[in-house]
């Protein structure tokens, strides 16, 4: 069986043909023969979540969703180890939220035992990195949430920047409170696990954002002052050439184990769309052997589904 498909990778669109036999479906670059029958839509491979939280909710739902690939922001980190482990899809993690001495969300009730440190200095900020590192992190997760508690001090947070490219990690920081995505992003981290929403940022700090770090979406967990605060931020950052990539906070409230409609909608509401939402969901190689294939009706990432032998027959 043998069907000519469209599909992305590369970010960018190209020709192939599916097959299938006893293995299962395979995905090859090039076009099929010019007698094989056409296969409408989008061919990918599964979807990234960039932003969730996989000790609060059934991790197993992951096995049979449009997903192939998550990046946990704040777990206890023996905890997520595990699940990583289990290999339902692949899973990078961060461990534990880094954040000040009475900080977010250390007072939560949500927060699993575990998934917050305090940290008090900068020899504990270099003992905890360390650890971290050797629990086969592959992100640093900070908080700077000034509306919740104190946040870490630039020089402690400079500290923890700098500590954990010792180690060639990347940080990504919680921001939230007036001023707190400008600070962080001043002080070197790479990537905001939140589109800001708690103020409409300047033109000029959107720019320098452009250029400086990447922002996870996450906006359909925002409703009112703090949605339209981060539509509009979303909108001018990815017009300034921003890199943004698709995250749900799977796990904030009653969010599915999947991939979420109501993020697609927003980044839709934001200009994000067509091939731009494409490499925001930053899909799987789809020509890798074994790799779970979607098929996606007129391109749109909402009506995704796994492809089976079934749909190469005629």
């Amino acid at each position: 069986m043998m069907r000519a498909v469209t599909f992305f990778a590369e970010g960018r669109l190209r020709e192939g043909t599916l097959t299938a036999d006893a293995a299962g479906v395979r995905l090859v670059r090039g076009s099929a023969s010019d007698d094989a029958a056409r296969l409408d839509g989008i061919v990918t491979g599964a979807f990234t979540d960039h932003h969730v939280h996989l000790q609060l909710v059934d991790a197993r739902g992951l096995v049979a969703s449009r997903l192939g690939r998550v990046i946990d922001l704040g777990a206890n980190v023996d905890a997520i180890r595990k699940i990583a482990l289990s290999g339902a899809v692949e899973v990078e993690y961060a461990g534990p939220f880094l954040t000040a001495v009475g900080g977010y969300p250390s007072d939560r009730e949500w927060a699993p035992e575990g998934a917050v440190r305090e940290v008090r200095d900068a020899v504990d900020a270099a003992a905890v990195i360390g650890s971290l590192a050797d629990a086969g992190v592959s992100w640093i997760k900070v908080v700077g949430n000034s509306d919740a508690g104190p946040v870490l001090d630039d020089a402690l947070l400079r500290t923890i920047v700098l500590e954990a490219a010792e180690h060639g990690l990347p940080v990504v920081a919680h921001a939230e409170g007036a001023g707190q995505a400008q600070r962080v992003a001043r002080l070197g981290v790479a990537r905001l696990a939140h589109s800001p929403f708690t103020e409409r940022l300047s033109d000029d700090e959107v720019e320098e954002q452009a250029a400086s770090v990447s922002w996870v979406s996450t906006m359909a967990v925002h409703e009112d002052e703090a949605y339209e605060n981060v539509v509009d931020n979303v909108r001018r950052f990815v017009a300034f050439g921003g890199d943004l990539v698709y995250g749900s906070d799977m796990g904030n409230g009653p969010t599915p184990v999947d991939l979420r409609d109501s993020e697609l909608e927003a980044l839709r509401e934001a200009g994000v769309e067509g091939l731009s939402l494409l490499r925001a969901l930053a899909p799987l190689d789809p020509l890798r052997a074994g790799a779970d294939l979607l098929l996606l009706p007129r391109g749109d990432p909402a009506g995704a589904r796994r492809i089976t032998p079934a749909d190469l027959e005629a």
